[in-house]
């Protein structure tokens, strides 16, 4: 069983990787589509229980948060791959201003979870940590090399 967790500020571009390359095999869970942590707790349930892959796509930003995350799929059996998506805040800023609605959100949000953002590491438990940028108009997924 695999767990996807991503890592990276608002508007860089997570929801549309999760689409690209997750939708058809991956339960997707979301703070911003969840709403509560009840319903994030019965989401990571059904897949327990299931045995469903997942992809947890929030910000988790810290160290911490991401460390409840592994130690619950741990406990779960889950083999663990993580996303780095690069904190290129001036892009995010502007991709975050074409957002609709609810989906937009306060530049002192973007701004808040970039000064928090801690940069994931392999000691934190992942099998696999991998890097994702925007390069000349396209993802580029790179294996990790500390080069952040």
């Amino acid at each position: 069983m695999e767990a996807v967790i991503f890592v990276g500020i608002q508007a860089s571009g997570k929801s549309t990787f999760y689409k690209e390359h997750f939708f058809n095999s991956h339960v997707r869970i979301s703070n911003d589509l969840l709403k509560t942590k009840h319903r994030e707790q019965r989401m990571f349930e059904l897949c327990f229980d299931t045995g469903m892959p997942l992809v947890i796509d929030n910000t988790n930003a810290g160290r911490e948060v991401r460390a409840r995350y592994v130690k619950l799929l741990r406990e779960h059996g889950y083999r663990i791959r993580c996303f780095y998506f690069r904190s290129d805040l001036e892009r995010s800023l502007q991709w975050n201003r074409q957002r609709q609605g609810r989906e937009c959100i306060p530049d002192v949000g973007i701004f808040a979870t970039h000064k928090r953002l801690e940069i994931p590491g392999m000691d934190e438990g992942f099998d696999e940590l991998l890097y994702v940028d925007w390069v000349d108009g396209q993802r580029i997924v790179k294996a990790w090399n500390h080069e952040v």
